[in-house]
């Protein structure tokens, strides 16, 4: 069995510094196996650490659809923002990709899946994410649990880590797995595992996205 944290962004997201390099480095501190790199509106993040390294990275991005977010794994072509919720799930599963659901009945995050939105699409997701070590009450995750098992869905978790130490606070320990079958296999008989992160992980994140858009002005500004 590995445990794998299918849930993390990089640099790459606006609002997260976490080097690409460090990803892997904490990613192995941690005794992860492989880990799902799923960051805001890009997946450029995720090839480039796929390149770099040898360790198993799952290239994913969590994608901002007009209804709430929605996370694709183990695709090779990006998938814009703003498009809607089932167009986004389509494009996801055209390139052979896994949808899940991300954090979806978190009452406090305003990207959650609107409750239309997942109606819409619930039928055709693999997945939902039922411990996401960022929700702010545990409630929350025992109710996408619920949700999951209503549905007869796969279950998935992660730290949704924005910062290197995050990494790992939530995952699934499941059987190794070589591509996008043997994973929904593996994931089948895996077990969600974790915690939930200190709030205060919170303002790592608005730190990142202020720290960002001061870079941005200040390079404008010359």
């Amino acid at each position: 069995m590995i445990k794998v944290d299918l849930h993390v962004h990089t640099c790459c997201s606006a609002d997260s510094l976490t080097l690409l390099e460090h990803v892997v480095l904490y990613a192995r501190r941690r005794g992860l196996g492989a880990v799902a790199v799923t960051d805001h509106n890009t997946i450029q993040g995720a090839l480039r650490l796929r390149r770099m390294t040898g360790f198993p990275i799952i290239v994913g991005e969590e994608i901002r659809s007009t209804g709430g977010e929605i996370t694709g794994l183990f695709l090779e072509e990006e998938i814009p923002a703003g498009l809607s919720p089932r167009e986004t799930v389509h494009r996801i599963r055209a390139q052979g990709g896994i949808a899940y659901i991300p954090h979806p009945l978190d009452r406090f995050r305003g990207s959650a899946l609107e409750p239309s939105a997942l109606r819409e699409v619930i039928h055709e997701v693999h997945a939902v994410e039922v411990l996401n070590a960022r929700n702010t009450l545990a409630a929350d995750n025992r109710l996408a649990t619920a949700l999951a098992e209503r549905y007869r869905l796969l279950t998935t978790a992660g730290s949704d880590a924005h910062h290197a130490l995050e990494i790992g606070r939530a995952y699934v320990e499941m059987p190794p797995f070589t591509g996008r079958d043997s994973f929904l296999a593996a994931l089948a008989e895996g077990t969600v595992r974790g915690h939930l992160s200190w709030p205060l992980v919170h303002v790592a994140s608005t730190y990142a996205k202020v720290a960002k858009n001061l870079r941005e002005q200040r390079l404008f500004a010359r």
